[in-house]
């Protein structure tokens, strides 16, 4: 933890970290909680932890643009915040755009990026000392960090995984353990103060659904593409219509995955600063009895939101997944019991598993 601070202390030292007076004409001017409050979900190019009476406290995050024939430019965006120009470069509504109206390509490290970077080397120190932990002591009862996020891998293993993919389970734990992991430590990272809303922004979980996507389809055996260009049940003049009908199921669930995670997290976050805004719109102390403990009801929800959604989101993945892998065996199983009769005729149980496994029940 101590290593974890210095190399986060040192990250905001390179990025610009500084405290700066405000303005004295900004004390007479309306309180906007809609600006506010967009502006704490939203992503930026500075990183804008709290403010006082006298100073705001702001990370400012380096800007990196290419310009076809001018090339590359790196600068700090102190030197284009609050509506300024450096050279020919300015922001407009969080936007890099250029002066002359030329063309520019941003690849600055804004909030959600340092966020994504800070999270991503937090699950790493982590996970890299419960592997630790397991390589120190195998065989022996867990403890510890290892001993805190065991239940959570049993869990997803064994009600996840290996109920909604059967099987080949194992080959997609990875997978489900990183999404889950990482959708939760973001949930609960997001709900510090001046953090960044990362598991907030559609494009991070844009790109969740998109892996889940691109892995169910390349998963997808014979059954499950036999299932879309040829539903069973259905008159083949029914397929012109069928077929686009399930494509288009295809892409709607990952899209709601997305939309989902998108939609529960920024909510929460929105309407915490809704009741905290209350006070700054009525400018009174009193109005703080009210909108504290609502706001701290929110937060509190909040942490149960942040690992329920990580369940929801990876238990989706995971029945996808199963859907994409799962084997055809009703035709079999029918001609089997119209040649030998059903397993209760037979005098026994059923002997097979939804999977086709052995049901160690029966035996």
């Amino acid at each position: 933890m101590k290593r974890l601070l210095t190399l986060l202390l040192c990250l905001c030292t390179f990025v610009g970290f500084s405290a700066e007076p405000t303005k004295t004409g900004e004390k007479g001017e309306s309180f906007n909680p809609g600006e506010v409050i967009l502006h704490h979900v939203a992503d930026s190019h500075e990183w804008h932890w709290f403010s006082t009476d006298n100073s705001n406290f702001v990370t400012y995050l380096p800007i990196i643009a290419y310009q076809p024939g001018k090339g590359l430019s790196v600068f700090s965006s102190k030197h284009i915040a609050e509506g300024e120009t450096y050279g020919n470069f300015k922001l407009e509504e969080e936007k890099l755009v250029t002066t002359d109206g030329s063309k520019v390509y941003d690849f600055s490290i804004t909030k959600n990026v340092a966020a994504l970077a800070m999270s991503s080397l937090v699950l790493l120190l982590v996970f890299s000392s419960v592997a630790k932990s397991y390589r120190r002591r195998a065989g022996q009862a867990p403890s510890g960090l290892q001993n805190a996020l065991e239940p959570f891998v049993l869990f997803i293993r064994d009600e996840v995984a290996k109920k909604s993919i059967g099987p080949k389970y194992e080959r997609y734990m990875p997978y489900l353990l990183t999404v889950f992991f990482f959708i939760w430590f973001n949930n609960l990272l997001g709900l510090t103060p001046g953090a960044a809303n990362l598991t907030g922004n559609i494009a991070v979980t844009g790109a969740l659904a998109i892996l889940t996507l691109i892995i169910t389809l390349f998963s997808a055996n014979k059954n499950y593409w036999g299932h879309i260009f040829a539903p069973p049940g259905v008159p083949w003049p029914l397929y012109i219509i069928m077929v686009p009908v399930e494509l288009v199921g295809v892409i709607v669930k990952p899209f709601s995955l997305m939309i989902r995670l998108f939609a529960n997290i920024t909510a929460g976050h929105i309407i915490i600063l809704s009741f905290i805004s209350l006070i700054f719109i009525f400018r009174s102390a009193a109005t703080g009895f009210l909108s504290v403990p609502f706001g701290l009801f929110i937060s509190l929800l909040e942490l149960l939101v942040s690992i329920l959604q990580a369940y929801i989101f990876t238990l989706l993945t995971a029945m996808y997944i199963g859907s994409a892998v799962e084997e055809h065996h009703h035709d079999d199983a029918h001609s089997h019991d119209e040649d030998f009769g059903t397993a209760e005729q037979r005098g026994g149980g059923s002997n097979f598993t939804h999977f086709g496994q052995p049901d160690v029940a029966a035996h």
